[in-house]
């Protein structure tokens, strides 16, 4: 992987264009354009270096490509690119070789030297073991925006995730990166103009709230005082999402950007980027994505000799989900423990330090250089009424295709879940889209065609969040799932207001009772009001949302509620409490291999001969069922 460039010091937005205009070659193979080769170099090998693809063996996979492509002589013909997240998570480690445009996935070290021999030096052959296959007798894919988790995208914060090095701020000037900025530069003695075309692009927060953004920094820049902050919340700590680390270590830059133009637009001269500890990888390259930023004089003193200063800071965040609200974040930055404070006043006016400060999430700083670039009707031309724009999601749970997915606000969540998430893992039925993290809602079957927009989501009983959408299937207990969601808020509460510190725990003792069988008459109806003076009453947005995973299943799902607590049956045969293993005479050929792998012999029989269960001694592990594929002679009932 060769050096990146030391960079030059740009005094004018002239400058930045001409940069712009000699790095653009570099890159011209990714664009497929009929450009003579940059420095020799004939052929770009992009290999998805994400958190995700990273935990798969990309980091070898990307030692192996410069092995080979010495030994073979190839190195200084070929490039070797890292990239952020490509998206396509459950497909890695991926790989993109341009200019020939296939796209490989799951590659691994040993794969290597056939990929350079046959794709490199053969002329674009395939490795056809290593293309994507939609289903079994299906035809491999070559190239991955026929793909239709990718093809049914609209990719604006993600455009550049996986197609450029996020080390490398080059390559993103090359794709138009802080022309915004010069642009809004332009503009600094009118900001009006600026913060006029954030407010007609209809732009709401991205962090789950979907506050107006145009309105959100109005607010902070009408407010009193001779300092004030920008924040970006990085502190992502829902369950199944991962949305901004992704954008973090795939496209630094772009979030830079929008900060620097909602710092100018507000008038602050200081921001913090608030990111948990735990993404070590997005904390690096926002290390190095600021340093080259500084460097070329893009951030920190005299932006592009325009006079104006803004400098950025990364505070880590120790982990806690509560450090997602923004006054306990404010508290955190300020070295106190993270917890929420009462409101009025809001930051916009007494923030950081008691001085007015604006915060956003990652992706709605991420939306803000296209917006300023292409304007605030273009970015509006994008979703529905009163939700603008796209929507970026990662896709978890019982999907065949997991993995991040930008989409048009106002889709459907049949086609998310069936057209890009490729439906169902093992052909089960869908039952339920948990969406909008800990604090959202479990929506069934019979939602599935609503539209995916903030107030449609809250109608329904969700929320849209900060983008966390987990599918489960039909053997999915959702009294069960209700404990998960909720185990979690408690366990992250601050403890500082009562509500939220007894009522989660007096609420996850209910449901713990209830999936164990010793639910009683009476426990929905206090669920129900538990959950109602908890939203009411509590503190900050956290505990007030926190509660919605219950009122949600027992919305949609009652059914199962009276099944657990009625007649002690878990209809999704989930619930281990409520279960007992049976083998049924009539199938069972006394095989014996159900009575090998159980851990407390409690399973009996002569060979050849029909098993039996000790229900005393079962632990319910179902090691039993694992075995018994061919007969299928061991149910739970």
């Amino acid at each position: 992987m060769k050096q990146t460039p030391v960079y030059p010091r740009l005094n004018n937005a002239t400058q930045l264009e001409d940069f712009k205009k000699k790095y653009e070659p570099k890159l011209a193979i990714r664009h497929k354009q009929d450009a003579p080769a940059f420095e020799g170099v004939t052929n770009h090998i992009m290999i998805c270096c994400g958190t995700g693809c990273t935990s798969s063996g990309a980091k070898n996979v990307v030692d192996a490509f410069e092995k080979e492509l010495n030994r073979f002589g190839l190195d200084k013909k070929v490039d070797v690119v890292i990239t952020g997240c490509h998206g396509f998570c459950e497909m890695g480690p991926l790989v993109v070789i341009y200019p020939q445009d296939i796209f490989y996935v799951r590659v691994q070290a040993e794969d290597i030297p056939e990929i350079i021999e046959k794709t490199i030096q053969g002329n674009g052959k395939t490795v056809e073991r290593l293309l994507y296959v939609a289903h079994e007798g299906a035809n491999p894919t070559t190239r991955y925006q026929d793909i239709d988790f990718y093809a049914k995208q609209n990719r604006i914060t993600l455009r550049n995730c996986g197609h450029i090095n996020p080390e490398d701020i080059g390559e993103y000037i090359a794709e138009g990166g802080y022309l915004a900025l010069a642009k809004a530069l332009s503009l600094k003695g009118n900001t009006d103009i600026l913060l006029n075309e954030i407010k007609e692009s209809g732009l709401r927060g991205r962090g789950g709230g979907g506050f107006p953004t145009g309105i959100k920094w109005d607010l902070c820049r009408k407010a009193a005082g001779d300092k004030k902050y920008v924040i970006c919340n990085a502190d992502e700590g829902d369950p199944g999402a991962f949305m901004d680390r992704s954008v973090l270590e795939g496209d630094p830059h772009r979030v830079i950007e929008g900060m620097i133009i909602g710092a100018l637009v507000i008038g602050a001269d200081e921001g913090y980027i608030y990111v948990r500890a735990e993404y070590p990888l997005a904390v690096y390259r926002l290390k190095v994505a600021i340093a080259q930023a500084e460097q070329m004089g893009l951030l920190g003193n005299n932006i592009l000799s325009s006079g104006w200063n803004f400098h950025l800071h990364i505070k880590e965040g120790a982990g806690a989900f509560v450090c997602g609200e923004e006054t306990a974040l404010l508290r955190s930055i300020e070295g106190e423990r993270g917890m929420p404070t009462s409101r009025p006043p809001f930051p916009a006016i007494s923030g950081l330090w008691g001085k007015p400060t604006n915060n956003n999430n990652v992706e709605t700083w991420a939306n803000i250089p296209d917006i300023i670039y292409n304007g605030g009707k273009w970015f509006a031309s994008y979703g529905t009424e009163k939700s603008k724009g796209t929507k970026v999601f990662a896709l978890t749970g019982k999907l065949r295709h997991t993995g991040l997915a930008e989409v048009p606000m106002g889709i459907t969540m049949r086609e998310i879940i069936f057209n890009i998430g490729g439906g169902i893992l093992n052909d089960k039925k869908f039952k339920a889209v948990q969406i909008g993290g800990p604090s959202g809602g479990c929506l069934p079957t019979e939602m599935l065609d609503r539209p995916v927009d903030y107030d449609s989501l809250i109608e329904a009983g969700a929320m849209i969040g900060s983008g966390g959408l987990v599918v489960v299937d039909e053997d999915t207990c959702m009294v069960d799932l209700a404990r998960f969601f909720l185990s979690f808020t408690r366990a992250e509460s601050c403890g500082k207001c009562t509500p939220c510190r007894e009522g989660t725990t007096r609420m996850l003792d209910i449901l713990n009772n209830i999936t164990q069988g010793k639910g009683r008459q009476g426990d929905i109806e206090l669920l129900e009001e538990l959950a109602r003076n908890i939203k009411q009453s509590a503190l900050c947005g956290l505990g007030q949302t926190c509660p919605n995973p219950i009122l949600s299943t027992l919305r949609y799902f009652r059914h199962e509620y009276e099944a657990h607590i009625n007649d002690r049956t878990c209809p999704a045969k989930s619930c281990t409490d409520l279960l007992s293993y049976w083998i049924d005479p009539d199938k069972c050929i006394g095989c014996g291999a159900c009575k090998k792998v159980c851990p407390v012999e409690a399973i009996g029989g002569e060979k050849k001969q029909p098993h039996t269960i000790d229900i005393r001694k079962c632990i319910k592990c179902g090691s039993c069922i694992d075995v018994c594929r061919k007969a299928k002679a061991v149910t739970k009932k």
